[in-house]
């Protein structure tokens, strides 16, 4: 509940400041904020960031708090993959670029399905991927989050972020 909270404050705060100051405020490990189309998303985010955290996920967990998730950091760019090995829940899984621009959408990733679910979208151009942001099934389009949108974080190399944090 007071993770909702600091969510919903943080999206108040970033829709009555400038994108500037909010981010220069808001914009924090534990948190994504999702900007377009004058709207901005914040979702609270565990960090998966070692090779060890990403290949465990959210696997064994029985369940994920409603617009909340973990965020699969990499040491640089590269192609992705993802499965539902021993996930027990649906999830959706959102694909980010080194730039922080969601890129692709998987939603509704069924429980235990050892099938792979690729990071870009077929034809993709650019389909090296930074960031993977995985939320509970159905919550990217409860929330509004679709390709095209720029992600806030500070772990995206600022000099090339959409939504630089500074």
């Amino acid at each position: 509940m007071r993770l909702r909270a600091a969510a919903v404050l943080a999206a108040f705060l970033l829709t009555n400041s400038s994108p500037s100051q909010a981010l220069a405020v808001d914009c924090r490990p534990d948190l994504a904020l999702f900007q377009g189309r004058g709207a901005t998303i914040a979702v609270p985010v565990e960090i998966a960031d070692t090779a060890e955290e990403r290949a465990r996920g959210l696997m064994f967990r029985r369940d994920l708090p409603a617009e909340q998730g973990m965020l699969f950091i990499y040491d640089s760019p590269q192609p992705v993959s993802f499965w539902m090995r021993n996930t027990l829940i649906a999830l959706d899984m959102i694909f980010i670029d080194a730039r922080g621009q969601v890129r692709h959408i998987h939603p509704m990733a069924r429980p235990l399905d050892e099938t792979a679910v690729p990071g870009a979208a077929p034809g993709d151009p650019a389909p090296d991927r930074l960031m993977v942001l995985e939320v509970p099934g159905g919550d990217a389009a409860r929330l509004g989050i679709f390709p095209g949108m720029a992600l806030a974080h500070p772990r995206l190399p600022q000099g090339v972020a959409l939504a630089p944090c500074d």
